[in-house]
């Protein structure tokens, strides 16, 4: 092969490397609780998630949880929280804030807080995009990681903001 034929070859495999694309890409995460609990903290596959407050979420984005740029069947991720059963008791408490009384009565409240661990299937996706949490009664937590935004047509999801706790789960 002559000095042309192997700039040629050379030029399109490195052409060829421009045009790779990766397999997985990181998607900034957002939680929204549908409950009356507060959600202190949760995680989407070790990374995220700030609190939310009972009936909030979005708004706040964390960075970032890994996921393939094209969804595949049985794609899961572990979704880790941490609930506060009643987050406004403190605000009612009379105690002046972080004295040691304050601080006891605050050490009773936290015990009462509980913690799940969930796999969770993903949504399935035509794009990746922000990656959407939902926290659900009765610990339900579902996924979506679409080019999408909750209140879209697109997002698979079409839960109301306040969703009540049923008696019995």
């Amino acid at each position: 092969m002559n000095k042309l034929g192997i700039l040629l070859v050379l030029g399109l495999l490195i052409l060829g490397g421009c045009n790779s694309r990766p397999e997985r890409l990181g998607a900034p995460i957002e939680g929204y609780n549908h409950t009356s609990a507060g959600i202190n903290s949760f995680r989407v596959s070790g990374n995220g998630g700030p609190n939310i407050s009972p009936y909030g979420g979005g708004g706040k984005q964390n960075c970032c949880v890994s996921l393939p740029v094209k969804w595949h069947l049985e794609l899961t991720v572990v979704v880790e929280w941490e609930k506060d059963p009643d987050p406004f008791a403190y605000g009612k408490w009379s105690e002046a804030p972080f004295t040691d009384v304050w601080r006891k009565r605050m050490a009773a409240h936290k015990a009462n807080y509980t913690r799940y661990r969930d796999v969770v299937e993903v949504a399935p996706y035509d794009a990746l995009g922000v990656v959407t949490v939902h926290f659900l009664p009765c610990n339900e937590v579902k996924v979506a990681a679409g080019a999408t935004r909750p209140n879209l047509p697109t997002h698979p999801y079409k839960y109301p903001p306040r969703i009540e706790e049923p008696s019995q789960c």
